[in-house]
């Protein structure tokens, strides 16, 4: 019933998760355990991202489940990928009238202070457009309206349940490993598309071609995912190679972790190593 077999990873980590929680919860506290939980919420969001983009499941029910599981795990609704990201950001590649464009935000930059706000300044922008798709399906699919409130009620639900039995371990092995998931999947914007040119129609996202990719569903190959937004991740390192050679070169990157601690640390002491904009400032606002 899957749509692909490598969704078999999909579904691992989406088991792994709570199987870590609960382990903790129930014979406490390990770092080992914690630092995998941790980085397992980054793999959730990017299952979320893609289930959003292409379900996982060849038919209804199973998909409704996927929903209302991924959900639970990353402690946000699913639906807002519907009106954030594939009715925006996918609809405008970053470009001048997507609601999270990097340079909105005081500027053309890439620097540390700019990609620790990101989150925030996309929240205070995206929230009001799924405020007014919501608005419109409760208009037009009162059904479907009710779909998308039962996701709120569900992770409310079990916060409160959780947090009624343990608060303190609801805080630590729930809420804040969930927190660290939603910041990683705005940030992740601001790593993809700053300093890249919202005006092109190729230059607009930089890839990480580092490892992390096979564990991170391919979410680093980012220009590719635009282009062929309903593919499936497990094909996009062929999609990659098919339009590399068109992206600047300053849009390929290596691993993720060097670019980080190149652009937002070394540039500091180095400034040969500030990262530069491929946008011309008349450009940018």
């Amino acid at each position: 019933m899957l749509r692909h077999p490598r969704d078999w990873q999909s579904l691992l980590y989406m088991l792994a998760l709570p199987a870590l929680v609960a382990w903790q919860w129930r014979y406490g506290f390990a770092w080992p355990l914690y630092g995998l939980e941790l980085f397992l919420t980054l793999g959730i969001g990017v299952v979320h991202h893609n289930h959003a983009h292409l379900k996982m499941w060849r038919s209804r029910w199973p998909n409704r489940a996927t929903d209302m599981w991924l959900t639970l795990l990353q402690g946000h609704p699913g639906f807002v990928f519907h009106a954030t990201h594939n009715a925006n950001h996918h609809r405008y590649h970053h470009g001048p009238q997507d609601a999270a464009r990097t340079y909105r935000f005081g500027g053309d930059h890439n620097h540390l202070a700019g990609y620790l706000l990101h989150p925030l300044q996309a929240t205070w922008a995206l929230y009001p457009l799924f405020g007014c798709w919501l608005g419109r399906l409760r208009r037009r699919a009162p059904g479907a309206f009710g779909y998308c409130l039962l996701q709120y009620l569900l992770v409310g639900g079990l916060w409160l349940g959780l947090a009624l039995l343990d608060w303190q371990k609801w805080l630590l092995l729930v809420l804040l490993p969930q927190l660290h998931g939603l910041h990683w999947l705005l940030a992740t914007n601001y790593l993809q598309h700053a300093h890249a040119d919202g005006h092109s129609k190729i230059n607009f996202a930089r890839n990480f071609e580092g490892a992390l990719n096979p564990l991170l569903f391919n979410i680093g190959l980012h220009t590719a995912h635009h282009r062929h937004g309903r593919a499936h991740w497990s094909t996009l390192p062929a999609l990659h190679a098919q339009v590399r050679h068109q992206v600047h070169p300053r849009l390929n990157c290596g691993g993720l972790l060097p670019y980080m601690f190149t652009t937002f640390v070394l540039s500091l002491l180095l400034p040969r190593y500030q990262s530069q904009p491929l946008m011309p400032p008349t450009e940018t606002a």
